[in-house]
């Protein structure tokens, strides 16, 4: 990457973020919840129609730990271990310029800070995910991602594919990331997700898992 392309993705970052950073306390608040029914629902229905298709269905689902700045999933996740039987690991750096590891969660197990201040799992490193959800800045109708400039993700999902390995991806953003008014152009090396749901529902609608 380039001075000139390094510079624009930095300034682009940054009005992302006021963007985010200028919302309502409590339109965020029922944003993350609508965010939260919404991937439960379609989780649930997409089980349901695999199940009934004799179809295998998703049963270890990669989240994310959310940020204060982020839609909250935490409540989610807890729901989905306890009551639904999923599996959910979160990501763990364990080096720069690595692709993530993706641990075991459970409600109540012991966490630690990681490279970024943000919580990681001590659990055990858990088998490549059927579904990873994505914390995404921005994002295009088209699925291509603005993450917050380290690249793990896209490390991540390259390894993922390049290992032969099937999943489905869902960039979680606030709908104040929508790319639409800014001159974007993601480069070569970007993973574009299957979709993207906002606090205002699908921008690229919702996945269908075969």
């Amino acid at each position: 990457m380039n001075h000139s392309t390094e510079n624009n993705a930095t300034s682009l970052r940054a009005r992302l973020k006021e963007r985010r950073d200028a919302q309502n306390p409590v339109d965020r608040s029922r944003g993350a919840l609508l965010i939260r029914g919404r991937l439960y629902t379609w989780l649930a229905t997409t089980r349901t129609r695999l199940r009934e298709a004799g179809r295998p269905t998703p049963q270890h689902i990669a989240a994310f730990w959310s940020t204060d700045d982020e839609p909250g999933l935490q409540p989610l996740l807890q729901q989905w271990v306890e009551e639904e039987g999923y599996r959910v690991s979160l990501p763990v750096v364990t080096a720069p310029d690595t692709p993530l590891q993706f641990r075991f969660w459970v409600p109540g197990a012991p966490m630690h800070e990681g490279a970024f201040g943000i919580q990681e799992p001590m659990g055990e490193i858990a088998q490549a995910p059927d579904v990873i959800l994505v914390p995404t800045l921005g994002y295009t109708r088209q699925g291509d991602r603005v993450g917050y400039g380290k690249g793990y993700y896209d490390r991540t999902l390259a390894a993922l594919k390049e290992a032969g390995h099937s999943f489905t991806t869902i960039g979680i953003a606030w709908a104040t990331g929508d790319l639409s008014q800014d001159s974007f152009t993601p480069a070569p090396h970007d993973v574009r997700l299957d979709s993207v749901l906002t606090d205002k529902g699908w921008a690229v609608p919702a996945p269908v898992i075969t």
